[in-house]
């Protein structure tokens, strides 16, 4: 018996073909290839520099300032230089003209206030160093923080005790998220975010989650909430 011509060997499959169309992205791939390591590069290199990230990060700034002296010894508000962080996203940093309101009759011809007296003058304004930058594609507003009870203490540390300020969180996507997920652990009344030394009476959870009612606290966990 005669076996049928192609019985004992079936057709091949055919291979899967994409669709003509996608021959159109074959120039985007090939731009896309060349630039994603462009984009990584310059990413890392000015957007989330190693020191940002460094927990303990310590530059050393253009005059000597102490929050050690300052916000601790002389007890100065957090508000007095940082003013505008209850209605801002950024927390200002103070003119010379701040600093003079005190420095015009306290130790006015130091040599470490040079740069302060120049800038109070009318000459460049003092170039201080940032501490906590965040890359620039991460959105942050210390506004809304300030008014749900967060304290500086959460974020800064106690700047009270730095003679020069320095990073003591990481400031990372999870840390933030962290916080966004269980924000009871962080909140006090809203009259005490600058008071660094205030400690709750009871459990300090227990108020959050009242505090979260009363003020309608529900923090957002989306991407959008801090990459727009």
């Amino acid at each position: 018996m005669q076996a049928r011509p192609g019985a004992l060997f079936p057709p091949p499959m055919k291979l899967f073909q994409f669709p003509r169309w996608t021959d159109r992205l074959r120039p985007l791939l090939g731009l896309a290839l060349v630039l994603t390591p462009v984009y990584l590069t310059v990413l890392f290199a000015y957007g989330a520099s190693a020191e940002n990230l460094n927990v303990g990060y310590e530059p050393e700034q253009p005059v000597p300032f102490s929050h050690a002296l300052h916000a601790g010894e002389l007890g100065l508000d957090c508000l007095y230089c940082h003013n505008t962080v209850e209605v801002a996203d950024h927390a200002a940093i103070p003119p010379a003209s701040t600093c003079m309101n005190c420095h015009e009759r306290i130790r006015p011809e130091s040599p470490k206030l040079a740069p302060v007296r120049a800038a109070a003058e009318g000459g460049l304004p003092v170039e201080w160093i940032k501490v906590h930058d965040l890359p620039e594609y991460v959105y942050f507003s210390h506004a809304p923080h300030v008014a749900a009870g967060v304290s500086c203490v959460e974020c800064h540390g106690r700047v009270d005790w730095m003679e020069r300020v320095r990073t003591v969180e990481p400031l990372s996507m999870s840390w933030c998220l962290d916080c966004h997920r269980a924000p009871e652990k962080h909140l006090r009344p809203r009259d005490l975010v600058t008071d660094l030394d205030w400690k709750p009476e009871g459990d300090p959870v227990e108020l959050g989650r009242r505090l979260m009612a009363e003020n309608g606290i529900h923090p957002r966990t989306d991407c959008s909430t801090c990459h727009r």
